[in-house]
């Protein structure tokens, strides 16, 4: 019987399944038109055990890759699905609305299942640049199974033709932040060229009220939540249950963890000896996201306090405050709602309404 989950990410879970010696596939989707609900680099973990993790059509299709992965697992030969409206099995696997999907399922490879084509060993090693939130693409030749990883920062220089291609591509997939499938002339697909997600991470500074709604709200958001304050008597366990804590001075914390372009920043403190020092920071950094509580009264004040010391408009101008999107919340769990929700719409590039201020 196939048992879904909704709380763990697909590469950790296959990870898991395979060093337990479990066959175990990947799905990932590697191109989309039209109305279909999940982007190229979507994933979904499937084992032998009738596990599953992730999604690749929002639900659809899971069933017939489902399916396809079971052979996948027997045989380790990759497969590429196609799925939509010009399909015969368009209604069976519920894409009528226009919407075409093409799958890629292959099978991991290990001592214990060595037919597949998806090294163990290399999928370890993309967890562990992911959790040190070093980018990297996943390099499949789709014909055969075989990858490679790519790197940003690589300053190898390619030999072959192949490797020229790939390595002028990947810096596309890197400054875009979307997977891409390679074809050849004919249209024929060659290579798939995954970006590898790193997770969307929120640093909250200040353990008040509303971070206390917000940080678990995120949590199942999918973000990363880690809340700075070095008031430890705020930053506790008790308040913040499964929550990471550090209570270093802001702009210290920042830089010990590091900002990144999926990372967002938002200040509740209200209090400008601990706003300030993390503006500095965020405005010098790639963070998608820098918010600030306050009235339009208490905004004013920071942005002159930020001309002051030598920072532009146009640098002043990336602070979302007051944060958050103008819904009428009232109260710490909406005024979180609303956080959250510009947050998302931001990183999306989503541009909606502005709050009218919180005093």
């Amino acid at each position: 019987m196939t048992q879904l989950s909704s709380t763990r990410d697909p590469l950790d879970l296959l990870i898991e399944w395979a060093r337990a010696g479990q066959p175990c596939a990947m799905a990932t989707v590697t191109s989309t038109w039209g109305s279909s609900p999940r982007p190229a680099g979507s994933m979904m973990a499937v084992c032998a055990n009738g596990r599953i993790e992730g999604s690749v059509s929002g639900g659809c299709v899971e069933g017939a890759v489902i399916e396809e992965a079971g052979t996948v697992m027997e045989t380790g030969r990759p497969i590429s699905l196609s799925y939509g409206v010009s399909s015969d099995d368009a209604w069976a696997v519920g894409l009528a609305c226009g919407g075409l999907l093409d799958v890629y399922v292959a099978a991991v490879r290990t001592t214990a299942h060595p037919q597949g084509t998806l090294d163990l060993e290399m999928l370890e090693t993309v967890a562990a640049r992911r959790q040190a939130r070093i980018p990297v693409i996943v390099a499949t030749e789709l014909a055969t199974g075989q990858a490679r990883l790519l790197y940003r920062d690589d300053r190898t220089h390619p030999d072959t033709d192949t490797a020229r291609r790939l390595q002028a591509r990947a810096r596309e997939v890197f400054e875009t932040g979307r997977s891409l499938r390679l074809e050849d002339e004919a249209g024929q697909a060659q290579w798939f060229l995954h970006l590898i997600p790193m997770p969307p991470r929120m640093l909250i500074i200040g353990a008040v009220h509303i971070a206390q709604v917000l940080a678990p709200m995120a949590q199942t958001t999918g973000f990363c939540v880690t809340v700075v304050d070095p008031r430890s008597q705020l930053a506790t366990a008790e308040r913040f249950p499964g929550i990471t804590l550090e209570t270093d001075w802001p702009d210290e914390a920042l830089a010990r963890l590091g900002v990144d372009n999926q990372t967002a920043i938002v200040t509740l403190t209200h209090d400008a000896k601990l706003d300030d020092p993390t503006l500095h920071y965020a405005l010098n950094s790639d963070a998608f996201y820098i918010g600030a509580l306050g009235s339009r009264k208490t905004q004013a004040s920071r942005t002159e306090r930020l001309r002051e010391t030598g920072f532009a408009q146009a640098q002043i101008a990336r602070i979302h405050g007051p944060v958050g999107l103008a819904i009428g919340a009232v109260g710490a769990a909406e005024i979180a709602l609303s956080i959250l929700a510009e947050i998302v719409a931001v990183r999306h590039n989503k541009p909606l309404g502005r709050l009218s201020g919180w005093a």
